[in-house]
């Protein structure tokens, strides 16, 4: 069974700053896509930040391009999420993924484990 955890959400001012984790267990960790989704209230969940299984290809929404950076160590079988200069449309859960295969996918279909999620709310 895989397991996916999430920490280090919470509230910060508009252009601040964040660093999600996501710790993971019962797979081989470092054969594995990762990515980072984030459903906002009323809304569809959304791709936000993908890494391939040794971190040297990435992809970013555009909406975060710039401002996101998405990073892993698979010694210590955690993802990472550096959030900085942050909007109050960033307010969102954030979830961390994994899928089969090495690649960097934004499809959130291809994705088959989710962590439970981490609140993020930016104020203005």
């Amino acid at each position: 069974q895989v397991q996916l955890v999430e920490s280090g959400g919470g509230l910060v001012q508009a252009g601040g700053s964040l660093r999600l984790s996501c710790a993971a267990s019962g797979r081989t960790f470092s054969s594995y896509g990762m990515g980072w989704f984030r459903q906002a209230p009323g809304k569809e969940r959304e791709f936000v930040a993908a890494i391939n299984w040794n971190g040297g290809s990435t992809a970013y929404a555009d909406s975060v391009k710039g401002r996101f950076t998405i990073s892993r160590d698979n010694a210590k079988n955690t993802v990472y999420l550096q959030m900085n200069s942050l909007k109050p449309e960033d307010t969102a859960v954030y979830h961390c993924a994994s899928r089969p295969g090495l690649g960097v996918i934004s499809n959130v279909g291809r994705y088959d484990y989710w962590g439970q999620g981490t609140q993020v709310t930016v104020s203005s």
